[in-house]
Protein backbone atom coordinates (compact mmCIF):
# COMPACT_ATOMS: atom_id res chain seq x y z
CA UNK A 1 0.00 0.00 0.00
CA UNK A 2 1.41 3.36 -1.08
CA UNK A 3 0.46 6.92 0.33
CA UNK A 4 1.49 10.31 -0.19
CA UNK A 5 1.05 12.47 2.53
CA UNK A 6 0.80 15.82 2.37
CA UNK A 7 0.35 18.47 5.66
CA UNK A 8 -2.34 20.71 4.79
CA UNK A 9 -3.95 24.26 5.63
CA UNK A 10 -6.89 22.88 3.64
CA UNK A 11 -7.91 20.71 1.12
CA UNK A 12 -11.28 19.72 -0.66
CA UNK A 13 -12.34 17.50 -3.17
CA UNK A 14 -15.02 17.80 -6.17
CA UNK A 15 -16.88 15.69 -8.03
CA UNK A 16 -19.12 16.86 -10.95
CA UNK A 17 -18.77 20.19 -9.67
CA UNK A 18 -19.79 19.02 -6.09
CA UNK A 19 -17.65 19.39 -2.78
CA UNK A 20 -17.95 16.02 -1.83
CA UNK A 21 -14.52 16.18 0.74
CA UNK A 22 -13.34 19.38 2.45
CA UNK A 23 -10.70 19.91 5.29
CA UNK A 24 -9.09 22.66 7.50
CA UNK A 25 -5.40 21.54 8.71
CA UNK A 26 -4.40 18.42 8.75
CA UNK A 27 -3.73 15.51 6.09
CA UNK A 28 -4.32 15.32 2.46
CA UNK A 29 -3.72 11.75 2.01
CA UNK A 30 -3.59 9.95 -1.58
CA UNK A 31 -3.88 6.21 -1.15
CA UNK A 32 -2.57 3.45 -4.05
CA UNK A 33 -4.09 0.09 -3.20
CA UNK A 34 -1.13 -2.65 -4.73
CA UNK A 35 -2.41 -6.36 -5.26
CA UNK A 36 -1.74 -8.65 -2.74
CA UNK A 37 -2.38 -5.87 -0.18
CA UNK A 38 -3.82 -7.07 3.40
CA UNK A 39 -6.04 -5.39 5.78
CA UNK A 40 -2.48 -5.88 7.79
CA UNK A 41 -0.94 -3.22 5.75
CA UNK A 42 -4.24 -0.87 5.73
CA UNK A 43 -3.75 -0.91 9.51
CA UNK A 44 -0.44 -0.36 10.16
CA UNK A 45 0.03 2.51 7.34
CA UNK A 46 -3.08 3.83 8.84
CA UNK A 47 -1.38 3.98 12.86
CA UNK A 48 1.55 5.35 11.09
CA UNK A 49 -0.07 8.64 9.15
CA UNK A 50 -2.35 9.30 12.73
CA UNK A 51 0.79 9.50 14.75
CA UNK A 52 3.18 10.95 11.92
CA UNK A 53 4.41 13.61 14.22
CA UNK A 54 5.03 16.15 11.39
CA UNK A 55 3.24 19.35 12.79
CA UNK A 56 4.83 21.78 14.83
CA UNK A 57 5.30 22.09 18.41
CA UNK A 58 5.71 25.65 20.93
CA UNK A 59 9.73 25.24 20.02
CA UNK A 60 8.46 25.69 16.34
CA UNK A 61 9.85 21.79 15.86
CA UNK A 62 8.06 19.06 13.83
CA UNK A 63 7.20 17.10 16.82
CA UNK A 64 3.25 16.61 16.99
CA UNK A 65 0.97 14.39 15.52
CA UNK A 66 -2.35 14.64 13.50
CA UNK A 67 -3.75 13.22 16.87
CA UNK A 68 -1.96 16.08 19.02
CA UNK A 69 -2.88 18.93 16.66
CA UNK A 70 -6.62 17.62 16.55
CA UNK A 71 -6.25 18.04 12.87
CA UNK A 72 -8.07 16.79 10.13
CA UNK A 73 -7.42 14.07 6.86
CA UNK A 74 -9.03 13.67 3.57
CA UNK A 75 -8.39 10.34 1.93
CA UNK A 76 -8.16 9.75 -1.75
CA UNK A 77 -7.93 6.98 -3.61
CA UNK A 78 -5.33 7.36 -6.04
CA UNK A 79 -4.29 3.87 -7.97
CA UNK A 80 -2.07 5.94 -10.17
CA UNK A 81 0.57 5.90 -7.16
CA UNK A 82 0.59 1.93 -8.64
CA UNK A 83 2.04 2.72 -12.09
CA UNK A 84 4.82 0.78 -13.08
CA UNK A 85 6.91 2.63 -15.53
CA UNK A 86 10.13 0.88 -15.69
CA UNK A 87 9.26 0.07 -19.23
CA UNK A 88 8.62 2.88 -21.73
CA UNK A 89 7.05 6.25 -21.41
CA UNK A 90 3.10 4.76 -20.66
CA UNK A 91 2.83 3.62 -17.19
CA UNK A 92 1.19 0.45 -16.72
CA UNK A 93 -1.19 -0.45 -13.97
CA UNK A 94 -1.61 -3.67 -13.53
CA UNK A 95 0.64 -3.73 -10.34
CA UNK A 96 -2.62 -1.74 -8.61
CA UNK A 97 -5.18 -4.32 -7.06
CA UNK A 98 -8.24 -5.09 -8.81
CA UNK A 99 -11.11 -2.02 -8.20
CA UNK A 100 -13.57 -4.21 -5.67
CA UNK A 101 -10.35 -4.95 -3.59
CA UNK A 102 -8.63 -1.72 -3.93
CA UNK A 103 -11.97 -0.09 -2.74
CA UNK A 104 -12.51 -2.74 0.53
CA UNK A 105 -8.97 -1.74 1.32
CA UNK A 106 -9.59 1.93 0.73
CA UNK A 107 -12.69 1.57 3.32
CA UNK A 108 -10.85 0.04 5.85
CA UNK A 109 -7.83 2.16 5.23
CA UNK A 110 -10.31 5.41 6.25
CA UNK A 111 -12.37 3.08 9.04
CA UNK A 112 -9.02 2.18 10.74
CA UNK A 113 -7.77 5.71 10.60
CA UNK A 114 -10.87 6.65 12.61
CA UNK A 115 -10.29 3.80 14.96
CA UNK A 116 -6.93 5.40 15.32
CA UNK A 117 -8.81 8.10 16.42
CA UNK A 118 -9.08 10.98 13.01
CA UNK A 119 -12.31 12.33 14.04
CA UNK A 120 -14.17 11.43 10.44
CA UNK A 121 -12.05 11.14 7.93
CA UNK A 122 -13.23 13.02 4.55
CA UNK A 123 -13.21 10.98 1.46
CA UNK A 124 -13.76 11.49 -2.30
CA UNK A 125 -15.47 9.18 -4.35
CA UNK A 126 -13.85 5.87 -5.26
CA UNK A 127 -12.84 5.32 -9.06
CA UNK A 128 -14.51 8.82 -9.90
CA UNK A 129 -13.03 11.40 -11.92
CA UNK A 130 -12.05 13.73 -8.97
CA UNK A 131 -10.31 17.26 -8.65
CA UNK A 132 -8.70 18.10 -5.71
CA UNK A 133 -7.51 21.25 -4.03
CA UNK A 134 -5.52 21.86 -1.56
CA UNK A 135 -2.78 23.87 0.44
CA UNK A 136 0.20 22.17 1.47
CA UNK A 137 1.42 23.63 4.23
CA UNK A 138 5.27 24.11 4.41
CA UNK A 139 5.54 22.21 2.39
CA UNK A 140 5.38 18.74 4.08
CA UNK A 141 4.86 16.11 1.93
CA UNK A 142 5.64 12.52 2.94
CA UNK A 143 5.99 9.25 0.67
CA UNK A 144 4.98 6.12 2.39
CA UNK A 145 4.99 2.74 1.10
CA UNK A 146 4.30 -0.29 3.66
CA UNK A 147 6.52 -2.50 1.70
CA UNK A 148 9.14 -0.53 3.79
CA UNK A 149 7.70 -1.94 6.56
CA UNK A 150 6.50 -5.47 5.78
CA UNK A 151 9.65 -6.91 4.66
Amino acid sequence: MKAVVQRVTQARVIVKNETVGEIGPGFLILLGVVQKDTPAEAGLLAAKIAKLRVFRDAEDKMNLSLLDTGGEALVISQFTLCADIRKGNRPSFTPAAPPEEANALYEYFVARLKAEGVPAPATGHFGAEMHVELINHGPVTIVMDTDTWMK
